[in-house]
Formats: C-alpha cells, structure tokens, sequence
C-alpha cells in the first residue's frame, strides 16, 4: 500500500497542484460533503481496516472526498508506523505536508516542513507549493514571511505554482501590496495565477481593481478566464452593485456555456445589485439545483426585504425533500421573523435541531431574535440559556436581538444575569444596552450605564460616546447630551449626524440647524446623513425655503442621487405644501423606486389630505411589481381611515391577513383605529380581542374608539382593566378617556380621572388634559369651576384651553366668558378667524346682533378670513375627540 501511495504522488502532484489550488470545494455536491467530513472522522479502530477504507472509496463519486481519503491513509501510515519508515524521502515529506493541508491540520503541516529542513533535506518546489498553502490556512504570516525569504534566496519566486501560492497567501491574509508585487515579478501567468490576484482585490477597498485586473488577463494576456475566475469575481460585482458589468459577466457565461457553479454566482451578483427578478430567472431555468442554489436565491430575496417569496421557496423545498443548508436555514428564520410567522420559525427551528445546527451561533442568533419578536419571549430566553459555551459574541447577539425586538427591560435585565457569569461586556454589548436605555426612554438607567462605560474604560471610544450621546436625545436630556458631545477629544460627522439628528426628532429642529452651522465652522464635511437629517428640520419647521438651499447643497455636493436623500427631498416637499415637487421627483425615480420611496409619496399625499391620490398610488405600487411592507400598510391605513369607506378598509384588512403582516402589533392599532373612525366599533373590539401582543397603544387605540362613539362607561371599565392587567398607562390614555368622559357627560368620573393622573400615576397633566378639563366642565355648564381650574394650571393657558372655553360659551350663550376667551385667544392665534366667528355666533345666539355684526366686521378688516377644514373648536363642533381620533 506505501508504494501505491508514493507511486500516485509522485506522478500526480504537479497535476493535482494545478486543478485544486483555488477549487470552491463547498460547491460540490452535499453527498461528496458528507464522505470528506466522514474522513476526517474516522474512528480509531477503523484505522487499518481495509474493508472500511473500500467502502468508502467505492462511495467516492467526486474527487475531493477521494483526495480526503488520500490524505488521511498517507497520514495514519507515517504517525500510527513511523518506524517503518526509515530515511523519508523528499516525495514522501511533500506528501505528509499536503496531506496535512488536505485535512486542515495546518499547524502540523509547517512543523513537517520545519523538521524536514531540520533534517537537513532540500526542499523543491513543491515542498513550498504545500507549505504555502498550509501558511494560508492557518493564517501564519510570520512563519509565511520566512518561507517566501527562502523561496527568494532559491531564486524560484518565478516558478507559476509558487509564485500563485505567495499571491494566494498574501491576498487571504490582507497584504495586497505584497501580493501585488510578487505578481507583477512573474514572468508568466496562468488562469490560477490571475484567479488569486483576481480574488485578492476583490475583498479589497477597491473592488474597482479586480475588475481591471479581470479584463487585463483577457485583453493584454489572452488568458481565456474559467468559472473559478467568475466566482473570484463576484463579490466585487456585488460590492459596486455594478449591474452592467453583472450583464457582461452573464453574457460570457451563456457565450462560452460556463454554467454549473456560476449560476449560483449570477444569483447572488443579479440580488446583490437590485435584479431580484432577473437573479429569479436565473434560478428557474437551472437544470440541477442544489442546496447552495436555494440557500443563494433565499439571500437575495432576504436582500431585497422579499420574505413573503423566501417561505415560498421554504416550502417548495420541503415538497421537493431538498436539504436546507445553514444559509438556507438562517434566511428562513429571518423571513420568519420578519413577518412575524411564528409557526414557520418553530417548523425551521425544529429543522436545525434535527441537523445539529442550532449550536452555531449564526444560526442561534436569528432564531433567538425570531422568538423575541414574535413575542415568545420564555421561549427566547429558554432556547439562549441552553446554548452553551456562550462567550461575549453570543450574549452581544441576544441582547441586540431583544432591543431590536422592543424587550429593552429585559435586555438590561439579561445583562444583570450576564455580570453574573463573570463576563464583561465588551463596546458592543454596552452600546446595545445603551441603545435599550434610549429605546424606554430611561435617562435614569442611561446614567448608570454611561457609569459603567466610564469605569470600563470606554468613555473615549468615539462609537460609545456616539451612542450616549444619542441615547441621551433620546430621552430627551439635552444638556447631558451637549456636555457629552463637548467633551468628546474627537467628533466625526457620524457624531454630528447623531446630535443633529437628535434635536431634529427629539427636541428642537432650529437647535439642529444652529448644530450644522457649528459642525461647518468646525471643518469637519457633512455627508449625505447630514443633509437627511436637516432636510427633516425643514419638514417640521414648515420652511420650503430653506429646504430649497439644502436641496441645492445636496446637488452641489453630487449626493442627490442617494436613495434615503431622494427619499428625504420627497418627504420635505410634501410636508412643506409643495406637493408637485415632491411628485416630480418621486416619478424622476422611475426605475430605482423602492417601497420607502412608495411609502413616503403614500404619506405625502395623506398630509396634504389627498386621501384618494394615496390609495391611488398604494394600487399603483402593487401594479408596478414593489412589494409593499408593513410600513406601508401603517402608512394606508389612515387614508381609508379618513376616507371612512368599509369596502376599502375591509379589502386593505384582507391583503394585509394574505401577505402574513397579522400579527403586527402596529398593524393592530392601525386596524382598531381605521375600524373605529369607518363607524364600525364592533369590528374594531374584534381586532383588538384577537391581538397576541397588545401594548399601550393598542389600548388607548380602543379607548379613544370608544371616545369617538360616545361610549363612556365601556371606555371606563376598559381604562379599569388596564390598570387592573397591569399595562402601562400614559398620558394619551388619559386623553382618551377624559374624552370618552366628556362625550358621555361623565362630570364626576372625569374628575375623579384626571384627579388620578398625578396621584396614582405621577403623570403631570399637559395642556391637551386642561382642554380636556375645560371642555368637560365647560358643557356641563360648570363655569367657576372651570375658572378655578384655569387659575390654578402651572403654566399660562394655551390656545386648546382657550378654545375649549370659547367653545362651551357658545354651547351656553355664556357672552361674558366668551369675550375673556376670545381676548387670549387673539393674543395666541391673531390670525385665526374661526375665534372671531364663534363669537359672533354667541353675540348673534343672544340677540345681539349689532356685536355680531361689529365682530364679523373686525375679523374683515384685518384681512381675515376662514379657511376650509376643521380649528379645535371647529372639531368639537363636530363632535370629534381631542386626540384627533
């Protein structure tokens, strides 16, 4: 048997060397798989078995595993008989060295070539094609430095193999410049020789590169490019999103018929640059797919946010008993969770049980997040603590997955139990918790983790700082958050973004914009976040004008064509009035719209009340092939909402059960209300009956519908259940019962209800709850205690108590009331006319009618006059809640 061996050895080495350098063996078929992972698993009594060794060698179908089978028989010969064997040769040390690489015990394969130059045997070069390679492999470079000096001193740094190997070598282990050198030294190139260089650059910052390099071996060496060439080029068509070199890419392959493993790569290269469609092709007209096709088309429809497809593919696979891959297995559970099917995330679950799989954190971690947001929170907490061995990167992921998954309590709850076990988190995991501070709006538990980032050391890392700093403008202590950002020794414009950001959703959009004229003086250049960022300060500031200076900003600085800025441009236009800019340059997108693009145009037009135009262009979107996302079906339903059509609301209710979007708790609230505002309560209680997760809104959704229909005494005993089932109460809830009360006439209730507010949920009551109040009491006719109630509000009244108070007046002809009333309000709102007609009506209700007259004559003479659409007064005139619901 030893001389079969040396004798196939030594007359296939330089054969086998040049086929398999660069072979992608995790292409080849699962059952060649399954026989490799056999041979190097080989039990210890089988080691001189003949008959086992036959066996598997008659399995063999491919030659990978019958190279693994080589390597381990050449293996066991010179460790488990070494006195057997007396002088090795050169071929045999060549062959345990390669051996050795074979079976990724590269450690083993360097220390042969060490003890063999040890020895004093001269190696060849082949002897340094194998070390080489058992350098990559485990990553040595120092050990690969010395080799490569070697290699240099024998003058055989030309020799193609082992020239390919140092280029191999150097590009795996990121010194491209390296490689870059020894390639260029060699006088001639081979297909493997470009392959290496071709592969190199392409995980390189400068993915360009290979390109070049790609077609430079064609047009400057006529080397004719193999499918391993395709491969080694993909990531970097994938990287530029470079659709048309993606279709030059795919041209050749169907001119020279280069199918098989680089279907696969179009797949992820057409995903990878927004051609889910044509990557879908791709995959249909296959002949033989396996499990890396499924597993790469999954992928790319995970890309794409296009879940609703990857369970299909799910099943298919199921009904074709094709077996799931981990890829497969991680993107199914993703889909899963992403549209919050909880049954097919268990299915898939269950599936990488029974593979062994659920001990890789790649998959763990999404399965874990699965759980979490689809409100199995036992059930993620059960399945992360009978994970063993969990270091840091496990415990990072868990708690990512349950800040993303809305658990941030828990998270910092985790994380207690985490200090527990002995490990300290590293920036990731504080940045997470962080972030879990921010996501309850907890400035108290913030400073307690910004204490424990100080005593780690951390304070300095600019990431963790960014973090603090948001978190902090987040629950909105502003002051923390400046001082933080101003002791910071360094601040790049990811920072600045945060700040600005910040002001802009959380406090005031003009300190955002005084924040941007610092970050200019400053010298550091703001980026496209930047420009998103104030662009949202003009949509809530209401100033088109200024929008329009950042929009030529935006163009001067070549970053409109930018999605999330064109989507920004959008929005700003649309909330700013100018709605025909904002279509203009959605339709500009013609070709790239995605569905937050759709989504903001739905929006837009649902702002400027154009309720028809927004279901018009949801039709629109679904025609045009865009998914719509549950985003979307958020953004929808107010449209129907105010259109109060049930048809519509029920047809909108139906395709959101069709594409798996049910179980959204956002998706519930949105029902309940669009149900509510259609005059269809018992469809609304039906939606919130059968929601799995209600939250606080969910509740207060119910409440205000109750409000809206006058039901005051089922509001009432709904406000009583979430007190007694312990769900959090807020200040909206308070609203909406307070209006419930004020609809049904419920005077004491009322009182006994705001009286609540501060005493039982130390909630201190805002000037909308005053209005409530003042409403309330003011229909009852109660005038002194409304009085009373005004005098004793912490801060001046504003123009919704006012208004309330003018709008009672009218109720009871109260004109006196009704004067003070309308002398604040004209303070407060100088050019609103429907307080001068109110009045009017009260003096004119009264008799009165020279007043009336005058007080029509007065709102005429300062140019006034009323507008369509509805003032506070005006809705309450109409029978309408405060809220607004």
């Amino acid at each position: 048997m030893r001389l079969r061996i040396r004798t196939i050895t030594a007359r296939h080495s330089l054969h086998n060397i040049h086929n398999n350098r660069y072979d992608h063996s995790h292409y080849v078929h699962s059952d060649a798989r399954a026989i490799s992972r056999t041979t190097n698993t080989i039990p210890h009594h089988c080691n001189h078995n003949h008959h086992y060794y036959l066996h598997l060698l008659r399995s063999c179908k491919y030659l990978n595993p019958l190279l693994q089978i080589h390597a381990r028989l050449i293996v066991q010969q010179c460790t488990l008989a070494p006195n057997s064997i007396t002088n090795p040769s050169l071929i045999l040390w060549n062959s345990l060295i390669r051996a050795y690489s074979r079976l990724h015990l590269f450690q083993e394969a360097i220390k042969s070539y060490q003890t063999m130059s040890y020895m004093g045997l001269e190696p060849d070069k082949y002897t340094f094609t194998f070390v080489l390679k058992a350098c990559t492999g485990a990553l040595d470079f120092h050990e690969g430095v010395a080799i490569h000096q070697d290699i240099a001193s024998r003058e055989l740094e030309c020799d193609v193999f082992i020239g390919t190997g140092l280029v191999d070598m150097y590009c795996k282990m990121g010194h491209l410049d390296n490689a870059r050198k020894v390639f260029d030294k060699m006088p001639g190139k081979d297909v493997a020789s470009w392959n290496a260089m071709i592969s190199g650059l392409s995980q390189s910052s400068n993915p360009c590169e290979a390109l070049e390099i790609f077609q430079r071996m064609q047009m400057e060496e006529g080397v004719e490019p193999d499918s391993v060439s395709i491969l080694n080029l993909a990531p970097a068509v994938s990287r530029l999103e470079d659709v048309d070199s993606c279709k030059s890419i795919h041209g050749y392959v169907v001119r020279r018929c280069v199918f098989g493993v680089v279907s696969n790569s179009l797949i992820d290269m057409y995903s990878k640059c927004g051609e889910v469609k044509l990557a879908h092709q791709i995959f249909d007209q296959m002949w033989v797919k396996d499990d890396i096709s499924w597993a790469t088309m999954m992928a790319g429809y995970v890309h794409h946010g296009c879940y609703f497809e990857v369970l299909q593919l799910l099943d298919e696979m199921k009904r074709k008993h094709i077996k799931m891959n981990k890829i497969s297995v991680v993107n199914s559970v993703l889909a899963a969770t992403e549209t919050r099917d909880l049954e097919k995330g268990k299915e898939v679950h269950n599936y990488a049980l029974q593979l062994g799989m659920t001990s890789d954190i790649v998959v763990a971690t999404p399965i874990v997040s699965m759980y979490a947001k689809c409100g199995e929170l036992k059930k993620a907490k059960e399945f992360f603590l009978s994970l063993e061995g969990r270091d840091l990167v496990v415990w990072s992921a868990f708690l990512s997955a349950l800040v993303q998954a809305g658990y941030p309590g828990e998270a910092l709850s985790i994380f207690q139990e985490m200090q527990h076990e002995g490990l300290k988190p590293d920036k990731t995991i504080l940045s997470s918790l962080v972030s879990a501070c921010a996501e309850i709006s907890s400035s108290r538990l913030g400073k307690m983790m910004h204490c424990y980032v100080i005593k780690a050391d951390m304070g300095s890392d600019i990431s963790v700082a960014t973090t603090l700093v948001s978190m902090y403008t987040r629950c909105k202590s502003f002051m923390y958050a400046m001082t933080l950002f101003n002791r910071m020794h360094y601040k790049d414009v990811v920072a600045w973004n945060t700040l600005i950001n910040g002001f802009t959703k959380c406090g005031d959009p003009r300190l955002a914009l005084e924040m941007f004229l610092r970050l200019q003086l400053s010298g550091v250049q703001p980026d496209s976040g930047t420009m998103v960022s104030l662009l949202s300060a003009c949509a809530l500031l209401d100033d088109l004008y200024l929008g329009i200076c950042f929009h030529g900003n935006i163009i001067k600085n070549g970053i409109e064509s930018e999605m999330h800025v064109k989507v920004a441009l959008i929005d700003m236009y649309a909330k700013c009035g100018s709605l025909c800019t904002a279509e203009n340059l959605f339709h500009l997108n013609k070709h790239v719209k995605d569905e937050v693009s759709w989504n903001v145009m739905i929006a837009g037009y649902l702002h400027n009340g154009c309720a028809n135009e927004a279901i018009s262009t949801f039709n629109q979107m679904k025609l045009e092939s865009v998914r719509p996302n549950l985003v979307t079906f958020v953004t929808i339903l107010p449209a129907v909402s105010y259109l109060s059509i049930l048809r519509e609301a029920m047809a909108f209710h139906a395709c959101i059960i069709r594409m798996g979007f049910i179980s959204s708790t956002l998706i519930g609230n949105s029902l309940i209300d669009m149900y509510a505002k259609s005059g269809q309560l018992s469809y609304s209680e039906k939606c919130f009956h059968e929601m799995e997760n209600k939250g606080t809104i969910s509740w207060n959704a119910m409440l205000s519908g109750y409000a809206m229909h006058g039901q005051g005494e089922v509001a009432l005993a709904l406000f009583s259940l979430m007190q007694e089932t312990h769900v959090p109460v807020d200040s909206v809830s308070y609203i909406s019962v307070l209006s419930a009360c004020r609809h049904a006439g419920l005077i004491q209730e009322g009182r006994n209800i705001f009286q609540s507010m501060t005493e039982k949920h130390n909630l201190e009551p805002s000037m909308e709850h005053y209005a409530c109040m003042v409403d309330l009491l003011g229909c009852a006719g109660l005038f002194d205690e409304v009085l009373c109630l005004i005098d004793k509000m912490p801060t001046e009244p504003d123009a919704q108590v006012w208004g309330a108070l003018l709008g009672a007046c009218k109720m009871h002809s109260n004109v006196k009331l009704g004067e003070i009333a309308l002398h604040h309000l004209l303070k407060l709102e100088p050019r609103n006319a429907v307080h001068y007609i109110v009045l009017s009506d009260i003096y004119a209700q009264c008799g009165r009618w020279i007043d009336a007259r005058r007080t029509r004559s007065n709102m005429t003479d300062h140019g006034l006059k009323k507008n369509p659409g509805y003032s506070w007064v005006g809705a309450h005139k109409q029978g309408l809640s405060l809220s607004g619901k």
